[in-house]
Parts: structure tokens; C-alpha cells; sequence
């Protein structure tokens, strides 16, 4: 045996030891989705269309939990040939097509698309674009119940955002107010509005609103495993269906008047300072590994983006540094707009191999004169 060849025979054994010694010991096959769902009894299914998926919300595959392991890594019994093309695609940046997830609550099972799944985990993605069918749970315990109730809601409203709530019975009151709100919109436009549109208004022009004077009044702090959406029902119960004024904060009172429709009017009506626009300004910052030969490029493209502000190079686990500046309107949630930045034109530059968003919380900047 020549020295190159030996040189590899030792590379590659040391390559299989770390990758021995870096497995977690206890893990275990991937969850089997059959099982999840006889024990769940979910068979009555509703297709959701495509949105972004946490990666650490996928929990297991269809048909090919025997091939992968807890953390989605590839079984040492399976060939690795799809698996390291996946990979090499996704380094240099090349598109691939939205994986396909069936979904039963918050957790999540591969149709199609598990090397896609092993790769992204294995390069810190956060996130990954799927099209989802979820199956919703026959149960009849409170959870399913309420969960029933909450398909329903989705069902009838197509919002492109969750509403959770903890109580029963509250998605009905909520698809009241729907049908009630959409009856006024058709007597002010004097024509025909569907279900759909009417919630679309309703959520932007009502429920966001509310939702925006609580989160100001911090009266969640005061209600401990409860809700936003929890507090906007129970609000809008007493105030606009039975007529009961509360005391629910200094200054809170004053902004909900006692009709729902005049509410609306007023949110409109009232200036920045008094109520945000309809459209917000969200911050980010993005972390990315790029190859080396490709960084200038990259940059150079990169700048090329209205949302972007700075690039910078850094030294470190990270190669570039990236300030992103996004807008939203009050029905997309700031994560769903990040990711979709960040997957659409980001991602799909070539030469990128991974990247991690960082959304900040608190911030305090210097005012330089």
C-alpha cells in the first residue's frame, strides 16, 4: 500500500471515530408517524399550503423512521450516496423544492424529504419551507376538543396566523364576531364579501389592534398561562357582546369603545404616536457560512438588497455578519417575514452554505451628535 493511500485509509478511520464519539449515545430511531397517529386518532386530514417549519418541531419520518436516528442523522446501515449530494446542493446554494410534512399538533412528520431534513439539521439551519397536510386528533379530551375547534376556525378563516386559545367554546365567539363583521362589510361596500376576506379585515383592523393595546398594557403579566388571544376574547366577550365595562388598565379603557365597528373606526383614525401603522419595521441580523472564494461576491450581492443595511466579515464560527431591515403588515408575523427573506434571497445566493438569524429582544443604541 502506497503512503496516499494509507493517508486516506487514516483519514477516513478517524473521520468514523469522531463521528462515533460525537453521536449522542441515547439516541434513538426517529418517531414513527403511524404510531402518533393511532394513538392520537388523527385521520381526518386539511391541507395547509406551504410555510416555514422549526427544524426542532420535526419529529419524525413516514416511512423512513428505521433509517434515522432522534437528531434525523443517517444510520451507518444506509447509503450516504443521496445524502452528501443533498448536502453539496445545499452548500453551494442551489434551490430544492419545499419538503412535505404531515402534521398532527405541534409536531411534525416527513412524507418526502428526509435527507433535506438531515442536511439542514446538520448545518444549523433553523428553519425549512414545507407544504404541510395536518390530521387532526378525534380525541375527545379537552386538549383535542379544543384543538378540533381550533381546525375548525382555521379551516373557515384561512388566516396566514395562529390564534391560540385555551378555552372552549372562545373560536366560536371569535367566528361570531367574524360573521358579524363581515355582514357590516357588506352593508358599507354594498357588495358580496366571503368569510375569508372578512376575517383577513377583522384581524387587521380589529383583533391586531386589541391585541397590540394589551400586549402595551402588559395585562398578560397579571394572567399567568393565558394567552394574548386568550384576553382578547375574554375582552371583547364582555365588552362588545354583553355590553360589561372593566377596569383594565390605566389608559386602556379610554382607547375601546363599546362597539366593535366603532373600535375599528378609531384604530383608524388615531395617529403613530397614539397607534402604530399598519406596516412595522423589523430589525435582524443574519450569521452566515459561505465558501471563501465566493465572499466578496456574496457581499457585493447582498448589497444589492434594499433590506439590507450592513455586511460585515467576521472572523469566528460565522464568515459574514449581515443587518437585515424588513416591513411587515400587522397580519404577517416578524418571524414569517424574516424567513422568508432570508430563504427567498439569502439562501439562494451561490456559495452559501448555511445561515442562522438572530431576531433582538431589548436594544439600546447610542446616539452619536
Amino acid at each position: 500500500m502506497d503512503v496516499i493511500s494509507l493517508k486516506s485509509k487514516i483519514s477516513q478511520l478517524i473521520h468514523r471515530l469522531r463521528e462515533f464519539w460525537r453521536r449522542d449515545r441515547t439516541a434513538t430511531e426517529v418517531k414513527s408517524f403511524g404510531e402518533d397517529q393511532r394513538q392520537s386518532c388523527a385521520f381526518e386530514t386539511r391541507v395547509r399550503g406551504v410555510r416555514t417549519v422549526p427544524l426542532a418541531a420535526i419529529v419524525g419520518s413516514l416511512g423512513r423512521y428505521h433509517d434515522f436516528d432522534s437528531h434525523f442523522r443517517l444510520k451507518e446501515h444506509v447509503p450516504a450516496e443521496r445524502l452528501n449530494f443533498i448536502r453539496e446542493a445545499m452548500r453551494q446554494g442551489r434551490p430544492l423544492p419545499p419538503v412535505r410534512l404531515c402534521q398532527i399538533k405541534d409536531r411534525y412528520y416527513v412524507e418526502d424529504g428526509n435527507h433535506r431534513i438531515a442536511v439542514a439539521k446538520e448545518l444549523g439551519h433553523d428553519e425549512i419551507l414545507a407544504h404541510i397536510v395536518e390530521y387532526i386528533p378525534a380525541g375527545d379530551n379537552f386538549e383535542d376538543i379544543l384543538y378540533q375547534q381550533r381546525a375548525e376556525f382555521c379551516d373557515r378563516t384561512r388566516l396566514p396566523t395562529d390564534i391560540n386559545l385555551t378555552e372552549l367554546g372562545h373560536y366560536n365567539h371569535l367566528l361570531e364576531q367574524i360573521a358579524k363583521h363581515q355582514n357590516h362589510l357588506q352593508e358599507t361596500l354594498q357588495k358580496p364579501v366571503s368569510c375569508e376576506e372578512a376575517a383577513r379585515d377583522w384581524h387587521r383592523t380589529i383583533y391586531r389592534p386589541l391585541c397590540d393595546i394589551i400586549r402595551r398594557g402588559r395585562l398578560l403579566d397579571s394572567f399567568p398561562g393565558r394567552t394574548i388571544a386568550d384576553l382578547y376574547a375574554y375582552i371583547s366577550l364582555h365588552l362588545w357582546e354583553k355590553g360589561e365595562s372593566r377596569s383594565y388598565g390605566i389608559g386602556i379603557g379610554e382607547l375601546i369603545p363599546q362597539d366593535m365597528e366603532e373600535f375599528r373606526t378609531k384604530m383608524n383614525q388615531l395617529a403613530e404616536p397614539d397607534y402604530p401603522e399598519m406596516q412595522r419595521t423589523i430589525t435582524a441580523f443574519v450569521l452566515m457560512s459561505v465558501q471563501g472564494r465566493k465572499e466578496a461576491r456574496i457581499m457585493d450581492k447582498l448589497m444589492e438588497y434594499d433590506e439590507v443595511e450592513e455586511v460585515h466579515s467576521v472572523h469566528g464560527d460565522a464568515d459574514l455578519l449581515v443587518k437585515i431591515q424588513l416591513t411587515r403588515n400587522l397580519l404577517s408575523s416578524d418571524a414569517e417575514t424574516i424567513s422568508h427573506f432570508v430563504h427567498d434571497k439569502i439562501r439562494k445566493l451561490t456559495g452559501v452554505n448555511s445561515t442562522k438569524t438572530l431576531i433582538p429582544g431589548q436594544s439600546r443604541i447610542k446616539q452619536r451628535p
